[in-house]
Formats: structure tokens, C-alpha cells, sequence
């Protein structure tokens, strides 16, 4: 393939559909789709979107669901100059309400399964005038219900009846390309700006330390609306690659038959995901031989999931990884060290800087504990309309005009320089006059036998000052009972560090990226769950 230079995330489909025309770009739910059909489809839509009045800059809402419509609508926003923003299919009204209105969005692409959540939001949005939904024909009352003055239309009819966009919309590299709103875990989310220059930039990285070809089948389980998810979108068609795009891991069986009929070999998860695979693997050996990557973020991947996990995956090189939406990807670790050095995430991606300083702002020396800083072009622009929570996040760096991302989570270098989490400043429990991180607690409680899920916080006590409660869910066949976890703290942990409370739950609370909700774990009422208590 001729090496043609990209500097917009729509530029990656032109290129690749006019060397790749035939071949197939996403598989959805089973149905496969070439590069031609998704750059017509992307065309039509961006032509019909310009038509609708979409400008250079104008905020598109994506509320849909991993489907072949919404790969379609993020590549027609782009061609049309638009911004996108993907919202999570189970986003309920308020949220949803609060997202629209804060981004200005002009028009929104949705399905008509999620009425119930956008018709008493549109009425209220100051913004939304277009409405474009997939699925089954909205009813009279339904469209009734809805504000008169909002033009709404069907996406099939729409893309049946429009013609390509002959000149793709004139936009360059420090345009704004995406508009990504974190899960908001505290407070109303917040929307990261990324540029096409910054996104363009992680892009590439990412695809060279994972060692990615045109070759690959790569599987996507994750929300598109998760910039984890995202990305394997982003790749693929940088590489010319296939996806396999599935709505969720809610079925692993049907995933693990698309694994093998469509020949996939690059499976990212997330240790919720991997959590279930090795319970089932327990009772019912898996094994994918033609994979060849694994990776992971959003959580710490618990040291123990490795050798499991080369039993499902022989053939993989397993990667572990952490990053955070305002930059997307901050580091990695070599497959080829996950053994060597288990607890960590390795060092920078390529292209990237990063360094730990102390609350001072002074430099900290080997093996103690910094706040990690980053430097690099994919560094995000600021928070959307925030200028008071991006001046938090983003920092003076060494030279004049750059900004520096201060990612308030703590960690420990080694000699080497390779990275180790520790936890986020504001998840560090402090107790007995100590401080305590919630993943080395975590780590224990991983290794003990038959724990499938595990996650610690810090609940307010009038002598401790916050208290150390573990939350635990079981693996089906090997149950560890609560004096059994409660042995393997007292003899792995230092006194101050074994938690007051241990409880079992039948499984812990999720966000809608499928991480382990500890907000959720705070408000559940510990004084109706005794009978769970050790």
C-alpha cells in the first residue's frame, strides 16, 4: 500500500477504501461490510448531514449502540467537519440531557428502542434541531410527544436517498475531532477535547507498540462510546485491518464463537471481561490459539489472570496497559516482561514522556511515590467549557506555551523507569495515620483462590478515620469462605492494611464501561449486609 501522509481521522477510510475496496472493514453482529460500503455509506451520510446545516465545528450526538450506523455516523461527522460525540447507549435522561445541552449538539443520530430516554431530553434541549434514528418507525404519538420545531428522519431513508459528498469538508489537524465526556464519576461528566492532530498521534503509537498489520481481526466488545472501544475502530481502518464489532460481552459464548468463525487475533478487554473468562475457563477449558494480542486497561490487571490467560491465549502477547481519557494511552509494558516485572505498566508509548513529581512539584527519586505527569501531542486540549477543571489537569511544562497533563494518580518508578499505579490521589485511604492503596489490598485479595472480583474503599470511621472495606464477588465452583479472605489479608498485609470489613456480594456494581463502580460499592448500606460481614 503506497504511504500516503494522514493528518485527519477520516483521511485513514479515503486512503484505505481506495487500496482495500473490497475487503472487509467491520463485521457487526456477523454481518460483514467492506471499505467501499462504509466510505459510501459515510459519504451520503456527511452530504445529508452538510444539507441539515452542519458546519465546521458543530457538535454531532452519536447515542447509539455498537452497530454498522454508528461506525457510519462517526465517519460521516468527520467528512462533514463535524465534532462527534458518542454516548453511551445506557445513558439514561438526565445524563444524556445534561451531555446535549452542555455540547451545544445541533443534531443527534439515535435509535428509536431509546425514545423512552431522548424524547423528554430533546424537548428540553436548547440546541437539537435535527433527529436521525435507526430501528423501528417511531409511532405518531411518540412523534407527537416531540418539540414540532425538531426535524426528524429515518437513517435508512436518508442514506437511501442522498448522493455522496463529492469534496470532503476542509478541516486541519488542530481541529477539534472528538468531544469525549468521561463517565463523570464524580459530578457531571466532563468532555475531553481531542483534537485530530492529538488523536492522529495516539493512533500511531498505539499501533506500533502493539505491532499491528493490515492482517489483523481485531474484536471489539467494549462500548464505541468508551475510547478503549473506540480506537479499535480507529485502528482498523488506519491499517486496513477488520473488526469484529459485538454490542457487549453480556453473551461470552456467542463471543467465543465469533472469535473462532471469524478468525479474530486481537482481543482487548478489561478485567471484568477477563474475570469471566477464567471463572468459565475453570469449569470449561477455553482455548483461542489464533489470537496473538491481548491487552488491557481500565483497571489493573491482577498478577494471578496471567498464567490462566496464556492458557486460553497461547499464542498472545499480553499487554498491559493504563491510560485516561485526557490523553487516551500513557504507557504500556513490553509482553515480553510481563513476567519479569508482573505490577507494572511499563513505560511511555512511544512518542511520550512522562515523570513523577512530588505534591511540591519536585522531582522524586527512584521507588517512591510521585504524581504522574505526561508530555506528549496527545495530550488533550482542555475540559469543554471548563477552564477551571482543565486548569487542575493541565500544567506549565518546560517549554514556554506547553501544557503538561497532570494525571493526579499516583505511582512508583523503579530503577529502570519502568511505572507502577498506586492509586488515584483521591482513592489513597488513610487510616491509623497511614496511607493505604486501595490495589495493593486489591492484589491480595486477587491471589486468594476462587475470588473472581475484588475492589477496596475507604468508608468514614470516628476512630480509624476511614476504614479499609473489601468487597469480593465468588468464582461458582470454588467458593473461599470470609474467614479464608480475611487469613490471606492477615498474612499478606500489614496490620493497618487488612480490611475492618470483608463482603461478599453475588457480583459488584459496573459503570457503563464495564469498570467496577466503587461509587456504587460507597452507598450500599453495610448495616443491611451483616450476614456478608467477617
Amino acid at each position: 500500500m503506497k504511504i500516503v501522509q494522514q493528518r485527519l481521522l477520516h483521511e485513514s477510510l479515503l486512503n484505505t477504501a481506495k487500496y482495500f475496496p473490497d475487503k472487509v472493514a467491520v463485521i457487526v453482529q456477523g454481518k460483514p461490510f467492506t471499505y467501499t460500503e462504509l466510505l459510501d455509506s459515510s459519504l451520503r451520510l456527511a452530504n445529508a448531514l452538510r444539507i441539515r446545516g452542519l458546519r465546521r465545528g458543530d457538535r454531532v450526538a452519536i447515542y447509539l449502540d455498537n452497530t454498522w450506523e454508528c461506525v457510519v455516523s462517526i465517519y460521516a461527522v468527520l467528512i462533514a467537519s463535524g465534532i462527534f460525540i458518542i454516548i453511551n447507549p445506557q445513558t439514561k435522561s438526565d445524563k444524556l440531557g445534561y451531555i446535549l445541552n452542555d455540547s451545544d449538539a445541533n443534531l443527534m443520530l439515535t435509535d428509536s428502542s431509546l425514545s423512552r430516554n431522548f424524547v423528554p431530553v430533546l424537548n428540553k434541549s436548547h440546541a437539537v434541531r435535527h433527529l436521525i434514528y435507526t430501528g423501528k418507525e417511531l409511532s405518531e404519538s411518540t412523534k407527537e410527544e416531540l418539540d414540532p420545531t425538531i426535524n426528524i428522519e429515518t437513517f435508512n431513508k436518508i442514506i437511501s436517498e442522498s448522493v455522496s459528498m463529492t469534496q470532503v469538508a476542509s478541516v486541519i489537524a488542530l481541529d477539534m475531532a472528538g468531544l469525549v465526556y468521561t463517565s463523570g464519576s464524580t459530578g457531571d461528566p466532563k468532555g475531553v477535547i481531542h483534537t485530530h492532530q492529538s488523536m492522529m498521534f495516539a493512533l500511531g503509537s498505539l499501533i506500533e507498540y502493539l505491532r499491528l498489520s493490515n492482517e489483523h481481526r481485531i474484536l471489539c466488545v467494549l462500548p464505541l462510546a468508551f475510547d478503549y472501544g473506540l480506537y479499535q475502530l480507529f485502528m482498523t481502518v488506519q491499517l486496513g485491518a477488520t473488526l469484529v464489532l459485538e454490542r457487549s460481552f453480556t453473551y461470552p459464548v456467542q463471543i467465543f464463537n465469533r472469535i473462532e468463525e471469524s478468525s479474530v487475533t486481537v482481543f482487548p478487554g478489561v478485567p471484568t471481561v477477563f474475570s469471566m473468562m477464567l471463572a468459565m475457563h475453570n469449569r470449561k477449558p477455553l482455548h483461542f490459539p489464533l489470537v496473538t494480542r491481548v491487552t488491557n486497561t481500565a483497571a489493573a490487571l491482577p498478577e494471578e489472570y496471567i498464567p490462566k490467560l496464556k492458557e486460553i491465549f497461547p499464542a498472545a502477547l499480553i499487554y498491559k496497559m493504563y491510560g485516561l481519557t485526557e490523553c487516551k494511552r500513557v504507557c504500556y509494558l513490553e509482553p515480553e516482561l510481563v513476567s519479569e516485572k508482573p505490577n507494572s505498566v511499563g513505560k511511555a508509548i512511544p512518542g511520550t514522556e512522562v515523570f513523577l513529581l512530588s505534591e511540591e512539584g519536585n522531582p522524586v527519586p527512584p521507588g517512591e511515590m510521585g504524581i504522574l505527569h505526561v508530555r506528549g501531542p496527545h495530550v488533550m486540549l482542555g475540559y469543554w467549557k471548563d477552564p477551571e477543571k482543565t486548569a487542575y489537569m493541565l500544567k506549565d511544562g518546560p517549554i514556554p506555551g506547553e501544557r503538561v497533563l497532570c494525571t493526579h494518580d499516583l505511582f512508583r518508578m523503579d530503577s529502570d523507569g519502568f511505572l507502577y499505579f498506586v492509586g488515584r490521589t483521591d482513592d489513597i485511604i488513610k487510616t491509623r495515620g497511614e496511607k493505604v492503596s486501595p490495589l495493593e489490598v486489591e492484589n491480595v485479595l486477587y491471589a486468594v483462590n476462587g475470588v473472581k472480583e475484588a475492589a477496596v474503599i475507604g468508608v468514614p470511621d470516628e476512630i480509624l478515620g476511614e476504614a479499609i472495606y473489601a468487597y469480593v464477588s465468588l468464582d461458582e465452583e470454588s467458593k473461599p469462605t470470609k474467614r479464608e479472605i480475611a487469613r490471606a489479608c492477615i498474612e499478606n498485609l500489614e496490620n493497618y492494611m487488612v480490611p475492618k470489613e470483608i463482603i461478599i456480594l453475588p457480583e459488584l456494581p459496573k459503570t457503563n464501561t464495564n469498570k467496577i463502580s466503587k461509587n456504587e460499592l460507597a452507598k450500599i448500606n453495610t448495616e443491611k449486609l451483616d450476614q456478608n460481614i467477617a
